[in-house]
């Protein structure tokens, strides 16, 4: 069980995997900084977590704003002294479309969300993760990325890159006692999956609380699995 006094950043908290991974880790009494675009949803999950006993600080944010995530690790370190846990939870689908038809905002976008973002945390949080006693770091990943499928493409390209770059740190640090790894949460019923398939039945689909508690224990400091595709 995560110790209390630890403290996580998870990204995409707003709603979602996100949402349900910040509730859960601050039931097992880490002080979670919940980040995400919307508001409203940050609240809403802050409302969900604090009616549990927990505790989180709210920190609005675009991912897609880059040079706006360099300052988080300084921040952290200001505010808590520490940072035990990441859980890269954010994701950008764009549109599904031939590859010679993907825009340039789009793929820009996409490139901002699911890549670059992933190398900017792993850049401020590195060092506060890898002062931890036992540093964590979770990185949401896709099937696609390995199983390319048409009109998926710039989807899959960056969760690919993301996760290359994700194993690539975890080998880096394979000497400490940091552990990296990725989760795949399979066919999860989110808002990227519905806008991915609209038509989609989703009552069969497992919820975000189902895969919550499995990404949580990869936070665990006594699991010892590191550089690994972990998921249902």
């Amino acid at each position: 069980m995560v110790g209390s006094g630890r403290v996580a950043l998870v990204t995409g908290a707003s709603r979602g995997i996100g949402a349900t991974v910040a509730i859960e880790l601050a039931r097992r009494g880490v002080h979670v900084v919940i980040t995400a675009r919307t508001q409203g949803g940050l609240e809403e999950t802050d409302d969900a977590i604090r009616a549990g006993g927990g505790a989180a600080t709210l920190l609005p944010m675009d991912l897609a704003d880059g040079p706006a995530l360099d300052p988080i690790g300084p921040s952290l370190f200001e505010r808590f002294g520490r940072l035990d846990i990441l859980v890269h939870c954010a994701g950008a689908l764009g549109r599904l479309t031939p590859a010679p038809h993907i825009l340039p905002k789009d793929w820009d976008t996409v490139v901002a969300v699911n890549l670059s973002s992933a190398w900017r945390l792993i850049r401020t949080c590195g060092p506060l993760l890898l002062a931890a006693p036992a540093g964590r770091a979770v990185f949401v990943t896709t099937g696609v990325a390995s199983a390319p499928r048409a009109y998926w493409g710039a989807y899959g390209a960056t969760k690919a890159g993301m996760q290359h770059l994700a194993l690539s740190w975890a080998q880096e640090v394979a000497t400490t006692p940091l552990r990296v790894n990725l989760f795949d949460p399979g066919t999860v019923a989110t808002k990227l999956r519905a806008e991915a398939m609209p038509g989609e039945d989703r009552s069969k689909l497992a919820k975000p609380k189902d895969v919550a508690g499995p990404l949580a224990d990869l936070c665990d400091p006594a699991l010892m699995l590191h550089g690994q595709v972990v998921g249902r």
